[in-house]
């Protein structure tokens, strides 16, 4: 079906020839870029997918955020998205693909929470992330609560409260 590779190997101006495509340009507007805003994007964590005719059909990105609690103590999280494909591929499995490979690159011997906003019900299904410990979790900018989510091997480590923005150690 698709073919993965880092998305390192691929012209950047591709790539965003492919978000504009699959968000739209304001999607820059977006809350997401403020969460991670001014950071690089994780690149042993951020992927391409390419068609049978080995042309550009989807990419993911991951990249460092935190937890900032209520003490100002940062809690390292890995932000997962943009999760993009071109419009006339979509539900043909590159979206599934790139997200298993992006989780399955995470190193398991000291795996960082990972955070996105999306489906619920999706991201649930097949990935494990849920929104039961986000509730008390702010983001720079508008967003619907219901589709903050978490995947953790232990969620015991989560602040119960916290704003989510860009990594800086």
């Amino acid at each position: 079906m698709s073919k993965i590779i880092p998305l390192a190997d691929v012209d950047p101006e591709l790539v965003e020839q492919l978000l504009d495509q699959a968000f739209e340009p304001a999607r820059h507007q977006r809350t997401a870029y403020k969460v991670r805003e001014g950071m690089e994007a994780l690149g042993n964590l951020s992927f391409a997918a390419l068609d049978d005719d080995d042309m550009l059909a989807g990419s993911i990105q991951c990249w460092p955020v935190a937890l900032t609690d209520a003490q100002g103590r940062a809690h390292p999280m890995i932000m997962v998205g943009p999760v993009a494909v071109l419009p006339h591929l979509q539900r043909h499995g590159f979206g599934k693909a790139l997200m298993t490979a992006a989780l399955t690159a995470i190193d398991p011997r000291a795996p960082l929470p990972q955070v996105l906003i999306g489906d619920p019900e999706y991201y649930g299904r097949f990935f494990g992330f849920s929104n039961a410990n986000t509730g008390g979790w702010q983001l720079p900018g508008p967003f619907e609560q219901h589709r903050l989510l978490c995947r953790t091997a232990n969620p015991a480590v989560l602040p119960q409260q916290g704003t989510l923005g860009p990594w800086r150690r």
